[in-house]
């Protein structure tokens, strides 16, 4: 295994506050490590801190065995959740200047912007300014790429399509440490490292992070009266394929269910990771 990002219980603070406290995280070559948690949990400081945008106030943040440098932020490719591209600049523009950037030879545009290559970037949908920065981070063949939150706000297309680029590069050895509130996308992960109050809360494969977690699931005639008397006694409902799935014990569902004199059967199921990840970060912010 070659590691290509590591911190070694790295913290920040800001004043009193501290968004990232002691966290240990390795990215190696060829995998795709999936950062979660909530908003606010601490994963774009963690990632700010690896790339030496931050400096920490505790621990070590290394970039292939070093600090953070010029040299080796140019074996980066960062998509940030900015996207980091120039509005009043051209796609072809930016293409170019991030070429110069990183000192690599210009390459080819790729097929999926050179239609809109004259055009400004402030002038382009948001999914046509992901795709733009998509293929700027992965233009100079980076051997990390780090992608924080690259699918919120674009359809499912262009999210299959980033996911199959990511697959790609991981075939060629790329490491790639992608930040993601969808489960769909993170089941596509490695590993998963889930983050709450800046600390890592759960990691390992998805399979580790469901762990043993089972949820109650309730069927009945009435799903939706069922579903009402369920959140009204403050609990976490989902609906799936017309059945309810609740965290809970099955004798504290029927209770409420009886007390709502709702006819139903109650049922313990293995969670899904959406509910492993609700379980654990839940957790998390009580401790």
């Amino acid at each position: 295994m070659i590691v290509l990002a590591e911190t070694r219980r790295v913290t920040k603070r800001f004043g009193t506050f501290t968004a990232v406290d002691a966290v240990d995280l390795v990215v190696a070559s060829g995998e795709v490590v999936g950062l979660l948690g909530s908003n606010g949990a601490g994963k774009t400081t963690l990632i700010r801190l690896l790339l030496g945008l931050l400096r920490p106030s505790g621990g070590d943040a290394l970039l292939f065995g070093a600090q953070p440098s010029m040299s080796t932020r140019r074996r980066v490719g960062y998509v940030p959740q900015t996207l980091g591209l120039y509005d009043d600049m051209t796609v072809l523009e930016n293409w170019s200047f991030t070429a110069a950037a990183f000192g690599s030879a210009r390459p080819v545009l790729p097929a999926s912007i050179r239609d809109s290559k004259d055009e400004l970037v402030v002038s382009l949908p948001l999914g046509l300014q992901k795709r733009v920065a998509f293929a700027v981070a992965f233009s100079h063949e980076p051997e990390l790429l780090v992608l924080d939150e690259p699918t919120s706000g674009v359809g499912p297309l262009s999210r299959a399509r980033l996911w199959q680029d990511i697959r790609e590069s991981t075939e060629h050895g790329t490491g790639v440490l992608v930040t993601t509130h969808n489960m769909e996308e993170a089941e596509q992960c490695d590993r998963l490292v889930v983050m709450a109050d800046g600390r890592v809360a759960a990691e390992g494969a998805v399979a580790h992070v469901i762990g043993s977690r089972t949820v109650v699931q309730v069927t009945c005639d009435d799903w939706r009266k069922a579903f009402a008397a369920l959140e009204e006694e403050g609990l976490i409902v989902q609906v799936q394929s017309g059945a309810l799935r609740v965290p809970g014990s099955p004798a504290q569902l029927e209770e409420i269910l009886a007390r709502h004199e709702i006819a139903a059967t109650v049922a313990t199921v293995p969670a899904n990771l959406e509910e492993a990840f609700v379980s654990v970060v839940t957790k998390g912010t009580h401790r």
